[in-house]
């Protein structure tokens, strides 16, 4: 039975110190199993890389374990020799055996009466419950090579039920005395049955043991980088950094950069395994094909050059594609297209890769097929590649890709105007992230909930997590989460009505190159920057941006980029001919899914018509777009409808819903009254929202102010009554 008890409660962060990165803090919290004393232990002990992420974090706390092994030296041999049994039955590997080798054996379990004295484990119907995994874990070090392989023998004669077989071979392989070709044939063809039940973490455990047997240096480091394989599939990427280093797999150390190091130098390794792969190289972890090795090195490598935001790489990617006689990623190869401006030929090659986004595909190429949609600007086509690739992923075991997945699907959810939905989504998506060892997939979901709060008025939390994206970005060389960040800063200006500051944050997404900047994030900013540029009197750099966006927008004839195109060209003109211009706009809206921008084009149209003296047309645009903001949730965007309407003479009713405290707090402000509720402590709320404390103080005294109250008690009663 696979179970411990932790008696630590509550998160850890008080002993870690303020000098850990986010992910470095989840992940020495994942390793330590939540204890406080081992995970203050490993953050001691880290290196400088360890400490920014870039080497694994060690597997175990040296001075703990010490304490450990003596404490179970201590206890009489029949009792270690049960705990062994117990810890061999859990530990590195789950058999559920312990009861069954005990019965075999006609083991008596009366000895563990001292083990449950000292505290140190106790016995339940279901087998042996250790006080920790290091208590497990010391059990099981602290016996003799003979004890041990005594009970890996007895737990794989007593495994013999359906199913059980990649179990009993552990066993089998962890008692061999030396190497054995036979044992590791067959610890590699039951690390094979594991991976296909989608177990990549047992997969992991029986190749790295089938690596151990062999007696070949080059087969050794083969099966060491398919255990690194399975160990990043599984999650744990520590592990697979730390296996990988024994290997020459520069494909596997390319995908574990683009995931948590410089976004360049994966490109770059990704690149160089492509082409040794599409050779007469092996096949990689992934797939034993070469060919289609090299076609999924080469999506890694375009989603690296995606990461950085340099696009010349992507036509260098391409011109080796083509080289090597490779049908590219369609991703691929529009966005080399698009570059180099050729917009019919990219609409051709993105709308290929879009279309192929049926259920049950491999994930990379769904997420592609996402990537490609957006681009289009179809963004229903973009959450539903995205859906089936998170699915795709759990269905084979591939728990890394989920939040990658979900990345590009916040996109999809920010434009379609459901920020309050997706945020819960993709807070999760992140401390995924986080805990799989994928820090420049989180940076990019941090970035991605920058702009949710930027939408629904979250001041505080859009600028600290825009601010803790750009700060890590500009550090790895990633350009898109830097960009997405500015944009969200860019776009709360906006919706405040900061112009001035939003279109000089625009202008410099503009400039900004690769590692700082993003073509496609500066592209979807356009009409935005084009609003900002108009509002400050700056029309001639917009005028030129807004052209090249009309270029693309009537080449993909994707209706909300032709209806934002239109919008554009309002903000441009004057008079009569302006009105025009916003009716084509709602006109193409209507058969687009961007109803967050729809809301803003009729108060942008709105306006227009107030300042023409079309009162009753300008009441009822307002109107219209005041209950979509409200339905959104943006309470800036409301509130400039609200004044428009003042501005006409027009009664406006009091925030929809005054009693209702959905509608008197923001989105992250509810979830933290919920919270303090329920009677979690400010600094634990930080951990659960990946917050600083001081923000969640911020956000606690504004609910109180908001709702008229001085204390939890008082909230606790609200939130009982509501």
């Amino acid at each position: 039975m696979v179970t411990w008890v932790n008696p630590v409660r509550g998160p850890a962060q008080p002993e870690l110190g303020p000098s850990l990165s986010e992910g470095v803090r989840v992940r020495i919290l994942r390793t330590a199993h939540g204890d406080r004393r081992a995970a203050a232990e490993l953050a001691s002990a880290l290196t400088e890389r360890q400490l920014t992420g870039l080497d694994p974090l060690p597997a175990q706390p040296p001075v703990l374990l010490r304490a450990y092994r003596q404490e179970v030296r201590a206890l009489p041999d029949t009792t270690r020799r049960l705990l062994l049994l117990a810890a061999a039955d859990q530990y590195p590997v789950d058999t559920h055996a312990f009861l069954r080798a005990v019965t075999a054996a006609r083991l008596d379990t009366r000895p563990l009466v001292t083990a449950e004295v000292a505290g140190v484990a106790h016995a339940t119907a279901g087998g042996i419950v250790f006080r920790d995994p290091w208590t497990r874990i010391a059990a099981y070090e602290t016996a003799s090579v003979t004890d041990r392989r005594a009970v890996h023998l007895l737990l794989a004669r007593v495994l013999r039920g359906e199913g059980e077989s990649p179990r009993r071979s552990w066993h089998r392989g962890a008692a061999a005395l030396g190497p054995s070709r036979r044992l590791a044939a067959e610890l590699r063809a039951a690390a094979h049955t594991a991976r296909t039940a989608g177990d990549h973490a047992l997969a992991c455990a029986l190749v790295e043991r089938a690596a151990a047997l062999s007696p070949e240096p080059r087969e050794r480091s083969r099966l060491l980088a398919r255990a690194a394989a399975d160990a990043w599939l599984s999650g744990d990427a520590d592990r697979a950094r730390r296996l990988v280093a024994a290997t020459d797999d520069d494909a596997l150390g390319g995908l574990l950069a683009l995931r948590a190091g410089n976004a360049t130098d994966a490109f770059d390794a990704l690149l160089t395994a492509a082409v040794r792969y599409a050779g007469d190289g092996p096949g990689p972890a992934r797939t034993d094909h070469p060919q289609h090795a090299a076609v999924h090195l080469l999506a890694r490598a375009t989603e690296a050059a995606i990461y950085t935001g340099d696009l010349r790489r992507c036509r260098e990617a391409a011109a080796v594609a083509d080289r090597l006689g490779i049908v590219p990623p369609g991703t691929l190869g529009g966005l080399a297209a698009a570059f180099e401006g050729r917009y019919d030929d990219a609409r051709d090659l993105l709308k290929a890769a879009a279309g192929r986004c049926g259920p049950g595909g491999d994930p990379t190429l769904l997420i592609h097929s996402g990537i490609a949609a957006l681009m289009l600007g179809d963004h229903t086509a973009a959450a539903t590649a995205t859906v089936r690739a998170a699915a795709s992923a759990r269905a084979g075991g591939d728990g890394v890709t989920v939040p990658q997945a979900m990345e590009f699907r916040a996109y999809a959810d920010f434009w379609t105007g459901r920020p309050r939905a997706a945020e819960a989504a993709t807070l999760e998506a992140l401390r995924q992230a986080y805990t799989t060892g994928q820090d420049n997939g989180a940076c990019h979901l941090q970035a991605a909930l920058a702009m949710f709060a930027a939408v629904t008025g979250d001041e505080d939390v859009c600028r600290e997590r825009a601010e803790a994206a750009r700060a890590y970005a500009l550090a790895r060389g990633l350009g898109l989460p830097a960009a997405l960040a500015l944009f969200a800063l860019a776009f709360l200006d906006l919706s405040t009505g900061r112009f001035a500051a939003s279109a000089a944050r625009l202008r410099a997404l503009a400039g900004f190159g690769p590692g700082h900047g993003h073509r496609a994030i500066r592209h979807i900013a356009t009409p935005h920057y084009v609003e900002a540029a108009v509002r400050t009197g700056d029309t001639r750099v917009a005028r030129a941006a807004h052209a090249d966006y009309d270029h693309w927008a009537r080449t993909v004839r994707s209706p909300d980029d032709l209806a934002l195109s239109a919008r554009c060209r309002a903000l441009l003109a004057s008079g009569a001919e302006a009105v025009e211009h916003y009716r084509t706009a709602l006109d193409l809206h209507a058969s687009g899914t961007r109803d967050f921008e729809r809301a803003r084009t009729e108060l942008l149209f709105g306006g227009a018509l107030r300042r023409l003296r079309h009162r009753t047309e300008a009441r009822d645009r307002l109107h219209s777009a005041l209950e979509a903001f409200e339905h959104f949730g943006s309470p800036q965007c409301a509130a400039a409808a609200r004044t428009e309407l003042r501005v006409l003479g027009e009664p406006v009713s009091p925030v929809r819903g005054a009693d209702d405290l959905v509608a008197r707090l923001t989105a992250q402000q509810l979830m933290v009254a919920r919270m303090a509720a329920d009677g979690a402590t400010n600094r634990e709320i930080a951990a659960r929202l990946l917050l600083s404390p001081r923000t969640i103080d911020h956000h606690l005294r504004g609910v109180f102010a908001r709702l008229g109250i001085r204390s939890r008690i008082e909230l606790v009663r609200l939130l009982g009554e509501g």
